[in-house]
């Protein structure tokens, strides 16, 4: 049978079965419910007609007991995703993010300092044929810079397309049937498996393996008591412009300090909460994350600054809201808030022991619209000292050179508490009376070149061996120090980072029975370390230089000049521009690269 089929005259009869098979196979595609028609026509990319509500069964014939095909459903619904109104930048909520020109917080001044848009074009699903895409650009040229929106339609040059989505559920989430008292019943019978009771035998610890937090950690944001709850103490700070923003939290062991500008109208200060001094000192901090312990903000000290920026200390530490006065025919408002420091006391368990707070209150008149406002955090830990330093890392112009002693080989540096009186000179006085000044001494400032001097009237007969013990005494003084601190903030512990100070005398030509010291000169070496953007000043040697001469003649009365100099010396090297080699290419061809010809 099969082959009589496949002879000349059985070709139509197999050619019709199939035929037969493939209307068939084409009636249950058609069918079966399908989310996507692709398309793969030149003819249908380019096309931008409406779908017909309808597809018209095919017209290959069709076997008899087949059903008929359902119709399809019409076009594709409108999306629920409006591109207009989508926005993927906007990240901060109820603040507008820096470039992002679809952020609806934004307004016109913020798009004056825009550079560009981060996100130029905004579109929904891109595996459709035709969609709606949002096109956002600065035109940057316009005084001032506005933002420029376009809706276009853009079609997508892809062969594999959707170009008709039959499946209306999968163009939006399904929204989430809430139980309420209507057919709460009904929600219940379905959900069976489970059971409600008043009481529960599972323990209440086991009820949350989530631990709460019992410290804060570096860079938590420090939270506040009241309603809502998960409040935190705010820092006001500029974001994309120097106007203040009033959402920046506080964050642990995160120094801050801010300065920024706020609108202010004459009319509306006393109802204004960021110029009032209860906004600030209100506030009570958890001592600890999710807890009911509570830590109240004292105030500290309170400044008034005047209209001439004089500050006059207030005694009162109430409270003092800002009041609207009239003087002649200007209209002043006091008791505004200019500046804001907190000082937080923390433990090293991470709980917050003390908070303080310092105000300066000010007054400004109906003629300014924008008020400047500083804004100041600072942690100090408890039971420690800050320890002043003379740089981070590298010296700073005008602080005292840290220095001090090694007792022993091996040791750390033993330094003096007083930090001014590490590494000092002799001073100078109007009489000029060495004896009159002894005891007195200056620190060593760096980068101050320094000299001074006295006059030592010498009367009678005084041995020369101790007169130059006195007279080194008055050079030196008590305690001449070993070693100086290569950086501002060098540790006493690392004794690599300290310079030991040398010592040289110069004798006089004269040969004489005795030489007395009468000049000491301090020459200190130092050179910029690090980058050439922000150098730091690095102390690389120090030279202490004692001159002597002989004892002068012997007589009723003597006078000896005494004088000490310091001197810095900047002995950075010229900097050179440095490139990186140039990379070296090790590239190995294959044995059979050039076969055959090889």
């Amino acid at each position: 049978m099969l082959c009589s089929a496949m002879g000349p005259r059985g070709f139509p009869l197999l050619l019709l079965v199939l035929l037969s098979c493939c209307a068939s196979a084409r009636t249950q595609a058609v069918a079966t419910p399908a989310t996507a028609t692709p398309t793969m026509t030149k003819e249908d990319l380019n096309s931008t007609d409406a779908i017909p509500a309808t597809l018209r069964p095919s017209g290959s014939p069709r076997t008899p007991g087949t059903p008929k095909a359902p119709e399809l459903p019409g076009p594709r619904p409108t999306p629920v995703t409006d591109v207009a109104a989508l926005c993927v930048c906007d990240l901060l909520p109820a603040q507008c993010d820096v470039n992002c020109c679809c952020d609806p917080d934004c307004g016109p001044t913020d798009f004056s300092v825009f550079s560009a848009c981060s996100v130029p074009v905004v579109t929904g699903d891109r595996h459709f044929c035709s969609q709606k895409a949002a096109i956002y650009s600065m035109n940057l040229t316009a005084d001032p810079p506005h933002r420029v929106f376009k809706l276009i339609d853009q079609i997508n040059p892809s062969i594999f397309c959707i170009r008709i989505s039959n499946y209306k559920p999968a163009l939006s989430f399904a929204n989430p049937e809430v139980p309420n008292e209507d057919y709460f019943d009904r929600l219940m019978q379905a959900s069976g498996g489970f059971t409600l009771s008043a009481e529960s035998d599972v323990p209440s610890a086991a009820i949350s393996d989530t631990p709460q937090p019992t410290k804060y950690k570096y860079g938590d944001p420090l939270q506040t008591a009241g309603t809502p709850s998960g409040s935190f103490l705010r820092l006001p700070s500029p974001l994309s412009s120097s106007l203040c923003t009033d959402e920046n939290p506080a964050a642990f062991l995160v120094s801050q300090a801010f300065q920024c500008s706020r609108r202010v109208d004459i009319e509306e200060c006393e109802g204004m909460g960021a110029l009032s001094m209860a906004h600030y000192s209100s506030p009570a901090i958890l001592r600890v994350p999710n807890s009911t312990t509570q830590v109240s903000i004292k105030v500290q000290s309170v400044m008034y600054r005047s209209l001439n920026h004089t500050l006059t200390g207030l005694e009162s530490r109430g409270i003092l809201r800002p009041s609207l006065v009239s003087i002649g025919q200007d209209r002043l408002c006091s008791n505004v808030v200019l500046e804001v420091k907190y000082s937080l006391l923390y433990t090293a368990t991470g709980q917050i022991q003390e908070a303080s707070l310092s105000l300066v209150l000010g007054t400004f008149s109906s003629t300014v619209t924008l008020l400047q406002q500083k804004f100041e955090i600072h942690f100090i830990q408890h039971g420690t000292k800050p320890v002043p330093c003379s740089g981070n890392p590298g010296y700073r112009v005008g602080l005292p050179l840290a220095a001090g002693f090694q007792p022993q080989k091996g040791s750390g540096i033993i330094q003096t508490t007083n930090r001014q009186g590490q590494f000092t000179i002799l001073r100078s006085t109007g009489e000029q009376d060495c004896l009159a000044s002894k005891g007195l001494r200056d620190p060593v400032l760096f980068g101050y070149n320094v000299q001074s001097g006295c006059q030592l009237r010498l009367t009678g007969t005084i041995p020369c061996g101790l007169l130059a013990q006195k007279i080194q005494g008055l050079l030196r003084g008590q305690a001449f120090p070993d070693y100086v601190a290569a950086f501002g903030n060098s540790q006493a512990q690392d004794v690599q980072d300290w310079v030991p100070v040398r010592y040289v005398t110069h004798s006089s030509n004269m040969k004489g029975p005795c030489q007395l010291p009468v000049a000491l000169g301090i020459e200190v070496k130092w050179t910029k370390y690090g980058s050439l953007l922000n150098p730091q000043a690095r102390i690389v040697n120090v030279t202490a230089q004692i001159f002597s001469i002989p004892e002068p003649l012997p007589g009723p009365e003597r006078t000896i000049v005494i004088s000490t100099t310091v001197t810095f010396v900047d002995v950075s090297a010229p900097a050179e521009a440095g490139f990186r080699a140039p990379p070296t290419i090790n590239a190995r061809l294959p044995f059979s690269f050039f076969f055959p010809f090889v």
